[in-house]
């Protein structure tokens, strides 16, 4: 009994290993994809997937027509009214034929859309760009990631960092310019995930908060207004803690120090990592979620919150884009819920559970309690 109980996982990972072997070798017959392009009830499937391939291939030229109109603030000027091919050139300061080129490929991504008399007004995809001015911002500081991909292999081999994305993100404590470059990129951005925190947890129940490694408190903020009454601190490096206080006020304690090397401070009973984790390695977060552990007292809450990997609808985000993201970073990798929670659990967690957050793709939440 056993025996056979050990042998079947081996038994479905040959069965598995069997069928993709015969998968690949028939996608790749050429015999196999005209027999799809003809066959009435396969030639759909094969039409799916050629386009998701091709979307992969051009992947990089979509992420610069977006960058381009992000730059050019065209998607707002086409807010404000419909123009003329002609008028955004002018504006822009290019060729018509290469505003002409730009508007239509916005089109076909949905940002612009073209009119029955040849002039464009504004897509669906980049009103909904509008209204989340966070995106822009990180499409904007996409210029660098960009850069450190021009040559991915170079950037494999050396194990990542050493381009412009690592040199955006050091995190001194005594470099004011470098934390107020980063930290404004972080609020600008914090809103969309705040929202789906707040709409997935209530802090209401809780008799104080402390979010580490919080910033200079747009996430604080947003909690604050929900829930005016809960008492809040925020716990971050000098440079970046001086710009908290400048922005929250009264409304929340705000505490000088590292958490990698100084104690977290005590006295809520719930903490947050809001977008913490997936910037920083293993040990880091070993020795991180231990602290907060100790921290917190007897049935305290820990929130953690980021995009994280093995999201399904969502798998290329997490180990396609911030695979690559923090490579170039030079520190951090992206988790799924099961392996966070498999870290709470070594740092002394008694529980932890996934809840269900409106937009996953952005922001997943696992709460620990201890």
């Amino acid at each position: 009994m056993f025996g056979h109980h050990f042998r079947k996982p081996a038994m479905l990972s040959q069965l598995r290993e069997n069928w993709i072997s015969w998968r690949n070798a028939t996608l790749s017959s050429s015999r196999f994809q005209r027999f799809a392009a003809n066959f009435p009830f396969v030639r759909p499937i094969a039409a799916r997937r050629a386009k998701a391939l091709f979307d992969v291939v051009a992947g990089f030229v979509y992420s610069q027509i977006l960058y381009a109109c992000v730059r050019l603030d065209l998607l707002e000027k086409l807010r404000v009214r419909p123009r003329s091919v002609q008028e955004l050139a002018d504006d822009c300061n290019m060729p018509l034929h290469s505003m002409q080129a730009l508007l239509r490929g916005a089109a076909s991504l949905n940002l612009s859309e073209e009119l029955a008399d040849g002039r464009f007004a504004l897509g669906s995809d980049g009103a909904a760009l509008l209204g989340n001015p966070g995106i822009a911002e990180l499409v904007l500081h996409h210029e660098a990631l960009y850069s450190d991909l021009a040559d991915p292999v170079a950037l494999l081999r050396r194990g990542g960092g050493g381009g412009l994305l690592a040199g955006y993100w050091p995190y001194d404590a005594n470099d004011a310019e470098s934390a107020a470059r980063y930290s404004a990129l972080m609020a600008a951005s914090q809103p969309m995930l705040a929202e789906q925190i707040i709409r997935a947890y209530d802090f209401g129940r809780h008799q104080s908060l402390t979010d580490i490694g919080g910033g200079e408190g747009a996430f604080l903020e947003k909690v604050g207004h929900r829930w005016p009454d809960l008492p809040l601190s925020l716990f971050d490096l000098p440079a970046v803690a001086a710009r908290a206080r400048a922005r929250l006020g009264s409304r929340a304690k705000v505490f000088d120090g590292s958490f990698i090397d100084d104690p977290i401070p005590v006295g809520a009973d719930i903490f947050t990592l809001v977008r913490v984790l997936h910037d920083h390695d293993d040990d880091v977060v070993r020795k991180l979620l231990k602290k907060v552990h100790d921290a917190l007292p007897r049935g305290g809450t820990l929130l953690v919150a980021e995009p994280m990997a093995e999201t399904q609808g969502a798998r290329a985000m997490g180990h396609g884009y911030f695979g690559l993201y923090l490579l170039a970073m030079g520190s951090g990798r992206p988790r799924s819920a099961q392996e966070i929670s498999s870290f709470l659990k070594t740092a002394g967690f008694a529980s932890s559970r996934l809840i269900r957050t409106p937009t996953p793709i952005t922001c997943r939440v696992v709460v620990a309690r201890k």
